[in-house]
């Protein structure tokens, strides 16, 4: 799978190149500001992108709206410093698939970079309970996801921050089955983790 860098610190650049590198995706690219990277997206037509938020220039949010609005966008996973709700926000509502913050470890990046790439959406512990607290429990839009009437339902509730043992005493249903759905709902969905499978939800209109 392609990668460009967008990152205006070349210490931050050269660790990231060597670290996706490590994990077999092929960098193709780099760049320092927000024009020479859709500049150069357009030219390399990469899977996925990293972008800074903080870009000399044009700003990492509106370099990811332009790429969104491509005819072949690339999968993007912001990697910023910004932890606030509203660049969170406005990060999801510009079409971001991930979400990591450089406070983080090295780890955390990879695994948004794995998530993302294979098809799924990613936030940052540190910041997933921004998105999650926008959740709404409306129906799901279609069955296309092929989630039961109970799993929709430990969906939900894993939206709003239950525990496992809190679900089973909701639910009436012993905690092995809460478990088993839980596993169920992670494989359907792609999710790496419960606050994943929520985000996916979000992402897809299945809450």
């Amino acid at each position: 799978m392609k990668v460009v860098i967008v990152e205006d610190h070349p210490l931050v650049r050269t660790g990231l190149r060597t670290s996706l590198q490590s994990i077999g995706f092929d960098v193709v690219g780099e760049a320092e500001d927000g024009e020479a990277a859709i500049a150069l997206v357009r030219a390399l037509l990469p899977d996925l992108a990293v972008v800074d938020l903080g870009l000399p220039g044009r700003s990492g949010l509106a370099v990811v709206r332009e790429l969104k609005a491509e005819a072949s966008p690339p999968r993007i996973v912001v990697l910023t410093m910004r932890e606030g709700e509203a660049d969170v926000l406005e990060a999801v509502a510009s079409g971001v698939d991930g979400y990591c913050v450089k406070s983080s470890g090295g780890d955390v990046v990879m695994d948004a970079v794995r998530t993302v790439a294979a098809g799924g959406a990613y936030f940052d512990p540190k910041i997933a309970h921004v998105v999650l607290g926008r959740l709404t429990v409306a129906p799901l839009r279609d069955e296309s996801a092929g989630l039961t009437a109970r799993e929709l339902a430990v969906l939900r509730m894993i939206a709003d921050g239950k525990g496992n043992a809190e679900i089973a005493r909701t639910l009436a249903v012993p905690l092995g089955t809460v478990k088993a759905d839980i596993s169920d709902l992670m494989r359907k969905l792609g999710a790496a983790d419960r606050a994943n499978a929520a985000v996916i939800a979000l992402r897809h209109g299945y809450l």
